[in-house]
C-alpha cells in the first residue's frame, strides 16, 4: 500500500507564511481522502516530524516559497528541486525541515519521491489572515495537490455541500434538562 503524506507548513500568526497549512485544510474541508493519505500540520515543527515523515512513499509539502517569482504564483517543484530551495531559507520552520529530509535520507527512510506546491507570499507581517493577493490562489494551490495526487494513482471524493447552519458546521447542540438544585444543599 502507498504511504502518503500531505505536509502543511507555516506560521499562520505572519500572514502568508502560513498559506501551506491553509492549503490542507481546504484540502481536507473539501475531499473525502482515501486512508492512505495522511494529511498533517506540520506547522513549524521541525525534528517531531521525523516519526511521521518517516518511511512514507510520497512527501507532498504545501508551504510559503520564495522562488523570485511574483507574489501569489503557485510553484511546484519535485525531489531534488525540494531541498535545494531550502538551502535558501527566509523562514526557521524552512531549516527544521531541511534537517528532517538530511536525517531522514541518514536513516534510509527517505520518501521516495518528494513534491512541493508553494506559494509565493505577498505579505509576512503578524495577522492571522492571508492577504488577499494569496487568499485568492488558495484553490489553485488545492487544484494543484489535487492533480498531484491524481497523478500518483488516487481517486478524491469531493464532500457533499454543507447545507443549514454553516456557522456550527462539525457542532452538535443537544439539549439538556438539569435537576432541580434549589433544594439539595442545607445549611
Amino acid at each position: 500500500m502507498t504511504r502518503v503524506i500531505v505536509l502543511g507548513v507555516g506560521n499562520i500568526l505572519l500572514r502568508d507564511e502560513g498559506v501551506g497549512v491553509r492549503v490542507i485544510e481546504t484540502l481536507a474541508e473539501r475531499y473525502v481522502l482515501p486512508a492512505e493519505i495522511e494529511v498533517v500540520d506540520g506547522g513549524t515543527v521541525g525534528m517531531d516530524l521525523l516519526d511521521t515523515l518517516a518511511g512514507c512513499d510520497h512527501l507532498l509539502i504545501c508551504d510559503a516559497v520564495q522562488t523570485g517569482a511574483p507574489p501569489a504564483t503557485v510553484v511546484k517543484l519535485a525531489d531534488a528541486e525540494v531541498p535545494a530551495l531550502f538551502q535558501t531559507r527566509y523562514s526557521p520552520h524552512q531549516l527544521g525541515l531541511s534537517e528532517v529530509l538530511a536525517t531522514l535520507m541518514l536513516m534510509e527512510e527517505a520518501p521516495a519521491a518528494i513534491t512541493l506546491i508553494g506559494v509565493v507570499p505577498a505579505d509576512l507581517e503578524l495577522g492571522a489572515e492571508l492577504s488577499p493577493e494569496v487568499a485568492a490562489v488558495v484553490d489553485q494551490a488545492v487544484e494543484t495537490l489535487i492533480a498531484e495526487l491524481q497523478a500518483i494513482g488516487f481517486r478524491l471524493t469531493p464532500r457533499p455541500a454543507l447545507t443549514g447552519d454553516h456557522e456550527n458546521y462539525g457542532f452538535s447542540f443537544i439539549p439538556c434538562v438539569l435537576p432541580d438544585m434549589q433544594n439539595s444543599f442545607h445549611a
